[in-house]
């Protein structure tokens, strides 16, 4: 397949033991040189989605293979913008990423994307997903994520925070955008993501009381905005 694949396991975590992990983690473990502030860094995806919400029923389905498109920023800022693709094969993940310029983003809001035939093979495909099979922004998902590298193995432990869909908008940029939070009870959501092996300290971080759960932040957010969105 050509791809570099990893495992993600994905945890709701309550105030408490939110507190409790993040201590022992960030004790040990050097944090995102990303961050802006202790809390980490902000992330704004769109999500991209066919007429029938495509994306979105192969991931209720639990269908083996599925892919989603994304274009992701970071900390609001317009000079590092990606095209990303997250595929999953069973309980594999793999990540595609390409970088795109304001003006192209611009571009493609405005419904043009041509240029994109001609760029790298996730441009193309990602063209022939707007062109041949109708995606169009499906929805913006909105967080704060706090990151740490563990290793040796390579493993990367996530606290995300703040879960929120933007309800009036599908633009990135959009000045007037109003997100709203979509998890209850100021749930985190604990990523531990790994290649061949899991190391022993992410593995004793999975307390006993701890379920896995099959989480997307997508699907999430999409469900909240299909409820409450406030615009055609």
């Amino acid at each position: 397949m050509g791809r570099k694949l990893r495992h993600e396991l994905k945890y709701y975590l309550h105030p408490h033991t939110y507190a409790d992990l993040r201590r022992r983690v960030a004790v040990l473990f050097p944090r995102d040189p990303h961050s802006v502030c202790a809390d980490g860094y902000s992330i704004r995806s769109l999500y991209f989605d066919g007429p029938h919400d495509h994306a979105l029923s192969d991931k209720k389905s639990g269908i083996f293979s599925r892919e989603k498109f994304r274009i992701r920023i970071y900390n609001g800022c317009d000079r590092f913008i990606r095209l990303e693709r997250k595929s999953r094969y069973g309980e594999w993940v793999s990540k595609e990423s390409a970088p795109l310029t304001r003006e192209e983003y611009d571009r493609l809001l405005a419904g043009d994307g041509l240029f994109l035939e001609t760029g790298p093979k996730l441009y193309r495909d990602f063209y022939d997903a707007i062109a041949r099979r109708g995606y169009k922004p499906s929805v913006i998902v909105d967080y704060v994520r706090e990151a740490y590298f563990c290793e040796p193995g390579g493993a990367r432990i996530t606290f995300d925070k703040r879960l929120s869909a933007a309800v009036n908008t599908t633009d990135l940029f959009d000045p007037g955008m109003v997100t709203v939070e979509t998890l209850e009870h100021s749930l985190t959501i604990m990523e531990i993501k790994y290649g061949a092996y899991l190391p022993e300290f992410a593995r004793r971080l999975v307390q006993a009381d701890m379920r896995r759960a099959a989480i997307s932040k997508y699907a999430i957010c999409r469900d909240y905005f299909l409820r409450h969105h406030t615009f055609a």
